[in-house]
């Protein structure tokens, strides 16, 4: 048996920015948007909705990340875990961890701990919580 786990994202009408600034400060490439109007679901949004994003892909190196905007009436903020990022350039976490704060709640600000040059948490302003950790 081959099990492959994937992250999906649940973002409230938010999607398409979230991807963009992940795209920007990752490094990776979107490459696939689908909107709920251009979507066989087009008339299960509402009409304020078609422009929101049903599905995109942001591929990352080796791995990837789905997401995208639920109903509204579907929508729970993101609990109970945190998207690890283990990096092994300390500038490049510092920079990371930055635009991942901006407009976001720091639960841990980036420092050096016991086990890391760098490690700090943060909910971003997309309601995504973020966890840096870099090792080297």
């Amino acid at each position: 048996m081959h099990i492959e786990p994937r992250i999906s994202l649940v973002f409230n009408g938010e999607c398409d920015a979230a991807f963009t600034l992940y795209e920007q400060c990752l490094g990776g490439t979107v490459t696939f948007r689908l909107t709920w109007g251009d979507s066989p679901m087009a008339d299960q949004a509402p009409p304020d909705w078609r422009d929101k994003i049903m599905h995109a892909t942001l591929a990352l190196g080796d791995t990837s990340l789905s997401g995208g905007d639920v109903l509204p009436d579907q929508y729970e903020r993101p609990q109970g875990f945190q998207l690890q990022l283990n990096l092994d350039d300390a500038d490049a976490a510092d920079r990371i961890f930055a635009q991942l704060a901006d407009g976001g709640d720091v639960s841990f600000p980036l420092q050096q701990t016991f086990w890391a040059k760098r490690f700090g948490a943060v909910v971003d302003r997309f309601g995504i919580p973020w966890a840096i950790n870099c090792g080297d």
